[in-house]
């Protein structure tokens, strides 16, 4: 990072401080005081309530100072998706990494997107900020009918306004699922959402509430479930809308994907309320350097300590390899640290994998998974 993008990034910082200083506090229109993470002005965490905010300034000198994040060592891998098995599939559960958070799972006759990103950049402005370092493996246009979108959190690398919009343009039966107080950024930035009343398609969830979406053989239930992060798009309206997991049940089996998650207690209470899990989506990636990452994004280790917290059988690593700058780890260190926790865990080696970008794992069926 040169002087000249560090000025550019300490001058918006100033303005955008400033331009918080004059708007009138904030009244959260979801507010219920019987909920204990609830706040007139937002959200807070359930076990960790609002943390102090890191000290930005420090972090932006510091990796500038050091020279990070540094480039990979190696490529990311990559694949090109089986397009014509992934519009066929209508009884196979499987999933499919698109890069990030965005996974593609289908069960039972449904596609369902998490965090659906598609966008150059995980950022507000189209010049500055995290870029995509790999290509997208799968186009937009080439999806097959997405019928549910799941957001964890309304961070710029996990919401991104063209992706959304696109999709609901061109998939008439979907579905958004969000968490409280996304909905009403829905209803403002993208054409067609309907957030109540006849034609709703977008759907706004507290923590434990859950809906569900008829499958071919079952109802399958999407349940939003609280872990440790904060959301905000700008520097003055952090935690006014909610952020979480989600777990997806269906009869035959159970997934959860994690969104962006601190380690905490939550996902212990997640694995006694709901599991096991067959496979879940766990973030792998982010976590440098800890003072500054800790209290928002898992390391390797903590994501192992995730997956037998929630009691799955099985997961598989997100969050990692895609856009640069995000973080002070390159771009491909976050495989090489979970392997190394890997080899040297205590016990049976968890089934702790990794996809390549664009890459199918698939499920047997019918066997019950779950059982």
């Amino acid at each position: 990072m040169n002087t000249a993008l560090i000025s550019a990034v300490v001058a918006i910082g100033l303005a955008l401080a400033a331009y918080a200083a004059l708007l009138p506090p904030y009244a959260n229109p979801d507010y219920n005081p019987a909920r204990s993470h609830h706040r007139p002005d937002g959200f807070a965490n359930r076990h960790a309530g609002r943390l102090p905010k890191p000290d930005i300034w420090r972090w932006t000198y510091e990796r500038w100072r050091d020279g990070l994040p540094k480039p990979p060592a190696q490529a990311i891998p990559s694949v090109t998706p089986d397009l014509a098995f992934l519009h066929r599939n209508t009884t196979q559960t499987t999933v499919t990494w698109l890069g990030h958070a965005t996974v593609l799972l289908q069960i039972d006759g449904l596609n369902i997107l998490t965090d659906p990103h598609w966008g150059e950049r995980a950022s507000p402005f189209s010049f500055i900020g995290p870029r995509r370092y790999q290509p997208v493996s799968l186009a937009l246009a080439d999806l097959p009918p997405i019928h549910a979108v799941l957001i964890s959190h309304n961070h710029w690398d996990h919401l991104e306004k063209a992706s959304v919009r696109q999709l609901l343009q061109t998939h008439p039966a979907i579905r958004f699922y969000v968490p409280l107080g996304v909905h009403y950024w829905m209803q403002e930035h993208v054409p067609g959402a309907i957030i109540a009343g006849e034609g709703q398609n977008v759907f706004a969830l507290d923590w434990d509430d859950s809906l569900q979406l008829a499958g071919k053989t079952a109802p399958v239930e999407f349940r939003f479930l609280s872990v440790q992060h904060w959301s905000g798009r700008w520097l003055h309206d952090r935690y006014r809308t909610l952020w979480g997991s989600w777990a997806v049940l269906h009869p035959d089996f159970r997934f959860w994907f994690s969104g962006d998650i601190a380690y905490s207690r939550d996902t212990q209470e997640i694995g006694q309320q709901l599991g096991p899990f067959d496979l879940a989506a766990i973030s792998i990636g982010a976590y440098a350097p800890r003072w500054f990452m800790k209290n928002a994004h898992l390391d390797p280790a903590e994501a192992i300590q995730v997956m037998r917290d929630i009691g799955a059988r099985s997961a598989f690593g997100i969050h990692w390899g895609c856009f640069d700058g995000i973080s002070d780890e390159a771009l491909d260190q976050p495989p090489i640290d979970l392997e190394q926790e890997l080899a040297t865990t205590p016990g049976a080696r968890p089934d702790f994998f990794l996809l390549k970008n664009g890459q199918t794992h698939r499920f047997s069926k019918p066997e019950r998974l779950s059982s």
